[in-house]
């Protein structure tokens, strides 16, 4: 599979490329689009969901136009199976509503229907239509209004047509719309072509639509690294450059992208990615620093190793948690704080738990990660001490803390990355695996001393033939 980062990659490249074969199209009837018939594409409506075929089909009938759109028909084309799917639409959000009666209108930035059917929501957005910038995706409130504030995207609910709609998206692959009336699929981008040869290209000017919204960079990366796509010249050369725009970006946002970019099952190579294009460290400026620097003359090899280990979970269908993911991206700079307060002659549960707090408190800056989470992360990184304590009932213990699950898994990644005894991950294992009696010998074999020998007195040849 290509990475996102095959292409060569010029750290010291200063200006962005133009990317002459894709000028943004902001005027109605700028080019006829490329319709693919049903028998030149392979979607088939048995891989829709039936609860998006419904709203589909409403709508329809009541006289609008409707499409499925982006991630959806990128995936089906890909022979993929799609996370969401997510419709557009003519018909207004208060039009929608008026449709189904189980339907919410959401959002202020980017005014938005979810239509309920038990746990899964199908999105439906209105066509939007281009102003003096141009944006994919959001929340919003309001009628036709768009509100540009340094160049970023802060209010977009200006409606429009679907060809208007489609040059507004961010990546050629994501403006592929699939028409119910005919079970075609509408290409005004060049997408199917981008498709077929596996390029992940943003439409129009790529620094104007990296700062009309950061969060594209991540995308970028994200999409490329999923799909193994290259990223082409143009949407690549101005990832490095353009990288401190991220600072603008709420925080608040940012952990949920975080989320998505290392929950993916290919959170390792998002991760080599992101610091290829010098992106990881303007969301995480203390983990870079920390993972810059080697120990005993070897590289850091934490944050690589539960990464993969994720991955293996998400492929193979294991639950994972955001809480265990913060935890890992920010234990580096947790342990050597800790190591200082140590230094300084704290001891060192009270020095876990001074470090987990400045350093939580210096993230927040970049990444601010609410208190349902922070609370399990600071617990995972206050246990590890724990391990390393294997006698009596305190060891027994350990096993019925609630966050005994995650910490022991993180206890055995520090271990496997060296920075623990492996001797401790086995033994803690085979506590779990053993009944209790079982269990209560093996604490009372680690919690008893070995006797010191006495050495004898030797008695002196004199006093034996005496």
């Amino acid at each position: 599979m290509r990475s996102c980062y095959d292409s060569a990659h010029n750290k010291q490249h200063k200006t962005c490329v133009s990317n002459e074969l894709n000028p943004l199209k902001p005027e109605s009837g700028a080019g006829a689009p490329r319709i693919y018939t049903r028998a030149e594409h392979g979607i088939s409506r048995a891989n829709i969901s039936e609860h998006a075929l419904k709203v589909l089909y409403r709508l329809k009938d009541a006289g609008f136009r409707a499409c499925l759109v982006g991630g959806g028909v990128r995936d089906l084309l890909l022979g993929r199976e799609p996370k969401d799917f997510d419709v557009a639409t003519d018909a207004h959000p208060e039009e929608v509503r008026s449709l189904f009666r189980n339907c919410r209108l959401i959002g202020r930035r980017f005014r938005l229907a979810h239509v309920f059917f038990g746990p899964e929501i199908i999105e439906v957005a209105t066509f939007r239509a281009p102003h003096d910038s141009f944006v994919d995706d959001g929340d919003a409130d309001g009628a036709a209004e768009a509100l540009i504030e340094d160049g970023r995207i802060i209010r977009d609910n200006v409606y429009g047509t679907i060809e208007q709609d489609a040059w507004r998206r961010d990546f050629s692959i994501n403006a592929l719309y699939y028409d119910i009336r005919d079970f075609s699929v509408v290409d005004y981008t060049g997408g199917m072509d981008d498709l077929k040869q596996g390029v992940l290209r943003l439409i129009g000017d790529p620094e104007i639509r990296y700062r009309e919204d950061p969060v594209r960079m991540l995308r970028a990366v994200r999409f490329a690294t999923k799909l193994g796509f290259r990223l082409d010249e143009a949407t690549e050369s101005c990832l490095s450059r353009l990288g401190d725009l991220l600072l603008d970006v709420p925080p608040a946002r940012l952990f949920d992208e975080v989320i998505k970019l290392f929950h993916a099952g290919c959170g390792l190579q998002t991760f080599e990615a992101l610091r290829h294009h010098d992106l990881f460290g303007r969301m995480f400026p203390l983990t870079e620093e920390a993972l810059s620097h080697e120990e005993e003359g070897f590289p850091i090899t934490f944050v690589a190793n539960a990464l993969r280990n994720t991955d293996e979970r998400i492929q193979s269908g294991k639950g994972v948690n955001p809480s265990f993911l913060y935890a890992v991206l920010l234990w580096e700079p947790v342990r050597h704080a800790a190591r200082r307060f140590m230094e300084e002659g704290e001891a060192e549960l009270p020095a876990l738990q001074h470090a987990g707090g400045v350093i939580l408190s210096r993230q927040a800056r970049h990444i601010l990660i609410p208190k349902r989470f922070a609370l399990p992360m600071r617990e995972i990184w206050e246990l590890q001490p724990r391990f390393e304590q294997r006698r009596g009932a305190r060891a027994l213990r350990l096993l019925t803390h609630p966050r005994f699950r995650a910490a022991y898994d993180f206890y055995c990644l520090r271990a496997r990355s060296g920075e623990a005894l492996a001797e401790g991950c086995e033994w803690w294992t085979r506590l779990q695996e053993v009944d209790e009696a079982e269990q209560r010998r093996m604490v009372e074999v680690s919690g008893k001393k070995p006797r010191s020998r006495r050495r004898r007195r030797s008695r002196s040849k004199s006093s034996g033939n005496a």
